[in-house]
Parts: structure tokens; C-alpha cells; sequence
């Protein structure tokens, strides 16, 4: 649950949209299935786009781990083969600059931390060149490959003290798991074959979080320098204080580039001294993302007419060209922005980016990305003008199995907005029947609803039940006007949003209105308390996960506390801005709430604490609400493992059959 400018973390917490097209009749999609599932992330292409290395993460059920490897596809035949085997915890691909070397970072079993491999292609075996005491967060080749800059958080200075439980803590903008000082991260420089590291940085303020803001290091072409997001401190609850600095590599001389609030992700342009930066359009935390461009000392917004939050960008060569990626209605795009004139959207078919972009000298893209009907494969683009192909198949089990048609939804909403929605039909479904539905709402708040795959949403489908999933004001796909709205309304309009879309799917003549469940997790749970308690007689059950129902409470004690300032104007605790805070909080309508209502959460949650969902499980206990409230062992905002992923998704539907069946 946050704001514009923390979008970098909320991709977990949103559970997004699922589609597909009917199949012949086979099995559905069900629970045993989430372990098939192979996970794609960090593709690299290598500067001569002809191979693309990426990580693959397999399910490891008994021991219930994700494992990872790497792999390597070669662009022209799509033949892949493994360079990886029983390494831990790997990040962060990276070529070198020739392409001879592929870098990355992995667990190293005798420094028990992250450290920095280097694979050379042409054979042998992987070296670790760092030996960093507290591990490597981040790393970036130079241009001309002889240097490795990584990012590393500092020591403890007084260890001994801390033993001696002399570790007192002074509270500033901490959430309240915290349990010790964190030190902050600074830059190094090493050999790109290993040897002693040259410090860069150093100082209170940090180049990432305790809740893992990390910033790319991006080298200006000639090697003197490198860029980066400077926050205030390590704490995530300032990353609102963030600028755009740099170090020159020789004398380690900080220097800021670009002193305006909130922006981050700075990379430079191929062969240019042109950076590119994203930030909060107009720097209003309420608005999408947009991307910045400093040239000459002068700062301009090559998207300013692109009336869409921007999720990711890269440079394409000639450093005159970005290439972007975000929602547009019920779909994830790529436009192609110019740095002078309008952007154009790219004719991806039915391929929907996600994740990170990565780019060759020639031009080529790769990217991860997936259909209606198909999880994440890897994908490669000749260049801006050629269409999307598939490069690998590793979750081709998905093709035999029967899955939900899907129709984007669109109707006007409160306030005259041009809302929309994703509506997945039933896998048995038939014509002239009614059924139940349930409403998974998208968290964030600023996130979307888009026809992407969603095992959860296919195991509802599988289960006889209309899915719908209600884009509302904030959602980041239908421009910035619609985004801004959530300010100072942030429960009553998204209500509004969702039950007028509610209404037209209505319409359809297919639901059977007396049996309607909603859910969702973090603002999606906050979005089911709310309509839980504001429409009390229209649910015949409910689901709320990690769900936000104390404004003041999330302010307080969550880890971006600042952040939540900015939907309402000031702090709770000043008398100023003291009743919207508490108006907006679900948990005043508790009381009203009828619909059995089952609760989940993490128990060292610091995005939506616990407590939150303790006091609305008293609270619907308290006046006689069948409920009932699970809790996993975890310090997360959602279960990261596979065992606890699928007990949530198997109480979620199964409380939805129980009630709606």
C-alpha cells in the first residue's frame, strides 16, 4: 500500500489481472499447479544482441524454495543452455562491455554474503571478486570493462558495544519492527578481475533502504564519473527527500546533478552525457511517474504529453530515444518516446511487458513478458519495429489446461472518469446460467488491473466463479487525472469506482446478484473493508488480506509513514487534518459490516502492520460477524514461499465457496 513514487516496491503486493481464451475441455488450473510455475527475472542481452542471458526459478516444494539458475538463449535459434548449477540467491545479470563476461551477484557459502561473480563465455568456471563483509546490494560495469562499482552497506562501528547490549536505537522515521540501527550503503570500486576495493562514498545519508530502495549506478560514458539516487538516510520513510548525485571515480568528490525531490533510477545515455531519471510528474507525489531528462544542465519531460504512469524506461542507442513501459486501459505497453515530439505506442500483439528492459549496441530487446492464456517467458524484439518473440517455453503446461475467456470492462464511472475492469468468466461456464462472482481488487493503491496472468484469479475461475477485478481512481492506467483522484478520497470515490462497475457487469445478466463475494490484498484489502462495511446488504462474503483499516495506525507505525501524508495534506496529529484521516479509516464501519469475513496477514508486516487487522478481527468478532483470521510467520508484506503462497490462495477460494456455493 503506497504512493506514486513507491510503485518500485508495490509490484508484489498488487494482484493483478488474469485472461484467457476458452479451451477445449481439460483440467482447470488448480492449487498443485502454482508449483509448476517457472519464474522469469533479470534478462540481459549482450551487446551484440545475439544471446540473452536470464534467471530462471524453479519450485523446490519439499524444501520450499525457489531455485534459481541462469540461463542462456541464443537470439537466432532460441536454443538455451544452463550456466548456472546450485547457487543461491542470484541477481542483478550484467554484461560486460565487450561481452566477453557475464556478471552477476549470488549467495557465496564461505563469506555467508551476496557477492559479485564474473563468468568469463568462452568457458570456465564463475570468480567471486568482492569479499564484502555486509554483501553487495548493486553493481555496474565502466565502460571500458576494467572496473566493477558495487554498492555495499557499512559495518557496524561499534560491534562490541552491541554485544554488550549497549544498542539502544533513537526513533526517526523507522517502522516498528525495526530492531537495531541500520548503517548505510555506500559505493565501492573494484577490478573487474578482483582484488583490494577503493571506497567512493561515505556519510549518513545512503544509496538504499532498509526496505531495499535501491538505486542503479550509472557511469557517465568516459568513465569519470558515476550517477545515482542519494536518499536522505536509510530509512524508507524519507525516500520522498531522494536526489540525483554523482562521484567522480578518481577523487570520490560528490557532487549533485539534479536537486529536485523524489527522483530516482538515473541512467545515462549511450555515448552521451545526457541522463535520463524518473520522477512524480510535476514532483506531486499524488501524480504518475514520469521520465526526466537533464541535458546541459537543463531539465525537461520528454513524456509531459504521455498522459500515462511510466513503469520502467531504458535508452535506446543513439541516446536520442527511450523506450517505456506501462498500463493503457486493461493492457501493459511500450511506447517509444523521442526526446522532442510524441510518443508512440509499439505493436507488441498480444505480448504484455513486464519487469525490466534490456537493450543491445544494435537496437535488439529483451524483455519478460506474457499473453491472456500464458504465465512469463522470455521474449526478443529485432528492434522498435518488429513484433515480439517468444524465446523460451518453460510454462508451456499452461497451454493444456482449460482455462476462463476474459473481456475488458468499460463503463463511466463518478465524476464523469472513463473507468474500466477485467471480467474472467467461470471455466464451466455456460450461456443462459447465472453465477457467483467475486471481486478481486488491486492493491497499491497505484497499480492496475490488466489482462495478465493471475493463478489466483484462474483458481477462483476454476472453482465456478465470475472474477471481477474493478479498476478505481488512483489505478495508474487511465491517466494522471484519474490517479491524482484518490487525493483526500480515498475510500468513498474508489468505492464509488467499484460499485458502478459492479453495476454495469450486473447488467450482463449473468451474475446472480445474491451471491457476490469480495477481496483483496493490501489497498485491495483496504478497498474490502471499506465496501465491507460502507454497502453492508451487497456481500455474501469477503476476504481481506494485509488490509489497511487504521489510517492513523499505518501512518504511525508503517515503514513509508511520511508517505502517507500525501493522499491527505498533513499528519493525522495535527488538528488541521485530523478528521479526514479518521473518516477515511474502515474500521469506523466495522460495526455495519454482515458478510462473513476471513482475514489473512504476515505477522512481521511493516507495509500494513498486523495490528491493523487485529483490531478489525476484534472488532467484526465483537458485533457477532462470522469470522476468521490466519496469521503466517513471515516478515513480509506477502507469503514470499510457495508452501504459505498456496495456503492463501486455498482459504481465499475456499471461504468464497463456502459462502457463495
Amino acid at each position: 500500500m503506497k504512493p506514486t513514487s513507491r510503485l518500485l516496491l508495490a509490484a508484489i503486493y498488487s494482484l493483478a489481472a488474469v485472461s484467457t481464451i476458452a479451451q477445449p475441455v481439460h483440467e482447470p488450473f488448480q492449487l498443485k499447479d502454482l508449483r509448476k510455475i517457472v519464474d522469469f527475472s533479470s534478462p540481459a542481452i549482450s551487446p551484440n544482441g545475439k544471446e540473452v542471458a536470464f534467471i530462471v526459478s524453479r519450485v523446490d516444494w519439499k524444501k520450499d524454495k525457489r531455485v534459481p539458475q541462469i540461463e542462456l538463449a541464443d537470439v537466432a535459434t532460441g536454443s538455451i543452455r544452463s550456466l548456472s548449477y546450485d547457487r543461491d540467491d542470484i541477481s542483478n545479470l550484467r554484461w560486460s562491455p565487450d561481452g566477453k563476461s557475464l556478471g552477476f551477484i549470488a549467495w557465496d557459502s564461505r563469506s555467508k554474503k551476496a557477492q559479485i561473480f564474473v563468468m568469463p563465455m568462452d568457458g570456465g568456471d564463475p570468480v567471486r571478486i568482492t569479499d564484502s563483509r555486509t554483501g553487495v546490494s548493486e553493481f555496474s560495469w565502466s565502460p571500458d570493462g576494467h572496473e566493477i562499482a558495487f554498492v555495499a552497506q557499512d559495518t557496524v562501528p561499534n560491534p562490541e558495544a552491541v554485544r554488550h547490549h549497549e544498542d539502544a536505537f533513537k526513533v526517526t522515521e523507522n517502522d516498528y519492527t525495526v530492531r537495531a540501527a541500520v548503517e548505510p550503503w555506500h559505493i565501492w570500486v573494484v577490478p573487474a578481475e578482483g582484488g583490494t576495493p577503493k571506497r567512493l562514498t561515505e556519510g549518513t545519508w545512503s544509496l538504499n533502504t532498509n526496505k531495499g530502495m535501491m538505486t542503479p549506478l550509472s557511469w557517465i560514458p568516459d568513465g569519470s564519473a558515476i550517477a545515482f539516487a542519494r536518499f536522505p538516510d536509510v530509512w524508507y520513510g524519507d525516500v520522498w527527500g531522494s536526489t540525483i548525485a554523482r562521484v567522480n571515480v578518481a577523487g570520490g568528490k560528490v557532487g549533485t546533478i539534479v536537486p529536485d525531490t523524489a527522483s530516482v533510477e538515473p541512467v545515462y545515455a549511450p555515448g552521451s552525457g545526457i541522463l535520463a531519471f524518473m520522477r512524480p510528474r510535476d514532483g506531486d507525489l499524488n501524480n504518475g511517474n514520469a521520465v526526466y531528462v537533464e541535458e546541459n544542465g537543463k531539465i525537461f519531460n520528454p513524456t509531459r504529453d504521455l498522459d500515462r504512469n511510466i513503469d520502467q524506461f531504458a535508452w535506446l542507442p543513439g541516446g536520442r530515444r527511450l523506450l517505456l513501459t506501462g498500463q493503457k486501459g486493461t493492457r501493459s505497453v511500450m511506447w517509444l518516446q523521442p526526446l522532442n515530439g510524441p510518443a508512440k505506442e509499439l505493436n507488441l500483439g498480444e505480448v504484455m511487458p513486464g519487469g525490466i528492459l534490456s537493450i543491445s549496441d544494435n537496437g535488439a530487446i529483451a524483455f519478460v513478458g506474457n499473453t491472456p492464456n500464458h504465465p512469463g517467458e522470455l521474449y526478443v524484439m529485432n528492434s522498435v519495429e518488429s513484433i515480439p518473440r517468444r524465446l523460451t517455453d518453460f510454462n508451456s503446461f499452461v497451454d493444456s489446461l482449460s482455462l476462463g475467456k476474459v473481456e475488458s470492462v468499460n463503463w463511466t464511472g463518478p465524476g464523469g472518469f472513463k473507468e474500466d475492469g477485467v471480467l474472467n468468466y467461470p471455466v464451466s461456464y455456460e450461456s443462459g446460467k447465472k453465477y457467483p462472482m467475486v471481486l478481486v481488487i488491486h492493491g497499491g493503491p497505484e497499480g492496475a488491473s490488466t489482462v495478465n496472468f493471475s493463478s489466483l484469479v484462474q483458481l477462483l475461475c476454476a472453482r465456478g466463479f465470475f472474477v471481477f477485478q474493478p479498476n478505481y481512481r488512483g489505478s495508474t492506467n487511465l491517466g494522471n487525472a484519474y490517479q491524482h483522484a484518490l487525493y483526500r478520497d480515498t475510500g468513498k470515490g474508489p468505492g464509488e469506482d467499484v460499485m458502478a462497475g459492479l453495476a454495469k457487469v450486473e447488467a450482463t445478466g449473468m451474475i446472480n446478484k445474491k451471491l457476490i463475494g469480495i477481496s483483496g490484498w493490501s489497498y485491495g484489502g483496504y478497498m474490502t473493508s471499506w465496501l465491507n462495511g460502507y454497502y453492508p446488504d451487497k456481500w455474501k462474503a469477503a476476504v481481506e488480506g494485509a488490509a489497511l483499516n487504521d489510517w492513523v495506525m499505518d501512518y504511525t507505525i508503517s515503514f513509508y509513514q511520511a508517505g502517507d501524508t500525501y493522499f491527505f495534506g498533513g499528519s493525522p496529529w495535527v488538528k488541521k487534518y485530523w478528521n479526514i484521516w479518521r473518516d477515511q479509516s474502515p474500521i469506523i464501519f466495522a460495526p455495519r459490516v454482515k458478510a462473513p469475513t476471513l482475514i489473512l496477514g504476515d505477522a512481521g508486516d511493516s507495509n500494513v502492520p498486523i495490528v491493523n487487522s487485529y483490531e478489525m478481527f476484534h472488532a467484526l468478532q465483537d458485533n457477532g460477524v462470522q469470522t476468521e483470521f490466519y496469521v503466517y510467520p513471515a516478515n513480509s508484506h506477502f507469503p514470499g514461499d510457495i508452501v504459505h503462497t498456496t495456503d492463501v490462495y486455498r482459504r481465499w477460494a475456499d471461504w468464497m465457496v463456502r459462502y457463495l456455493k
